[in-house]
């Protein structure tokens, strides 16, 4: 889902003739399949010459692009490090650099990683050549625009409150939703995390479970650093992260350790259904 613009005849990848190959996308690619097209260009435009390369270089941006930052963030990674196999290679426009960057930058900055200068956008050319432009603008009256995660100091995980003080906090809140968490590792020795989320409930009546489920699981792999406090060992854990929605941005409150033996938090979300807030 992108554009092509300019003209044929303004080419400004540069021409491949025999140096580059094309080439099936890799599995450990993930973020790169299902895109419109199955094979890419190698050397790359990063100027990996390898697939080893490419692969090792490329799973250090799967997690920004599971993040969900920007609607192009695949489409911008992939066109690099994955370009696809035309007779010329298409860089992205500097627009849709730019609208990645100030979408993706503070993610990346909540991760101890500023944007690199690989990726300057002063790099790509101008909206007038041939490249890879973001949608038009008519993409954002076509889909609902859905409050925002942002990067947070991540709440004091709380292990026991009364049925009557959760209520009291349920009906300053937006949202509270309930989310299993679990760490397993990855074929790089990375620690990567199984999200489920379930709505228990939700007061903002505007949105739908499935929008909320989707924003807490964005919201958790922003705050990755929360995560990892949330799950110190590889045994699942059930949390209960309460919030509110202030001016188009997520903001988790709190966030309870829902125990088995914690019969609590079941109790205040069984009375919540008749509760009247004052």
């Amino acid at each position: 889902v992108f554009a092509v613009n300019g003209f044929l005849g303004v080419a400004t990848g540069l021409d491949i003739g025999l140096s580059t190959k094309c080439v099936v996308i890799p599995k450990e690619m993930g973020m790169c399949h299902k895109i419109g097209y199955s094979e890419m260009r190698l050397p790359n435009l990063m100027g990996h010459t390898s697939m080893a390369e490419v692969i090792l270089k490329s799973t250090t941006w799967q997690h920004l692009v599971r993040t969900d930052c920007h609607p192009h963030v695949r489409t911008f990674l992939c066109s690099l490090f994955a370009p696809i196999c035309l007779d010329t290679f298409i860089h992205p426009c500097r627009s849709m650099c730019v609208a990645v960057r100030d979408s993706c930058a503070p993610v990346l900055l909540c991760h101890g990683h500023p944007w690199p200068a690989s990726l300057d956008c002063d790099r790509f050319p101008g909206d007038e050549d041939m490249c890879l432009a973001p949608l038009t603008k008519d993409y954002k009256y076509l889909h609902k625009a859905l409050p925002k995660p942002t990067c947070q100091t991540c709440p004091a995980v709380e292990e026991f409150l009364m049925h009557k003080r959760v209520l009291e906090v349920f009906c300053d809140s937006n949202f509270a939703v309930k989310v299993k968490l679990s760490k397993k590792r990855t074929a790089f020795e990375d620690q990567e995390y199984n999200i489920e989320c379930q709505v228990e409930f939700i007061t903002q009546g505007s949105l739908l479970p499935y929008e909320t489920q989707s924003m807490i699981q964005q919201w958790l792999l922003i705050n990755e650093k929360c995560i990892e406090r949330m799950t110190p060992t590889h045994r699942p854990m059930v949390y209960l992260l309460v919030g509110n929605i202030e001016e188009g941005i997520i903001l988790v409150k709190q966030i309870y350790r829902w125990q088995r033996k914690d019969s609590q938090l079941t109790l205040a979300t069984q009375k919540w259904r008749y509760h009247e807030c004052l």
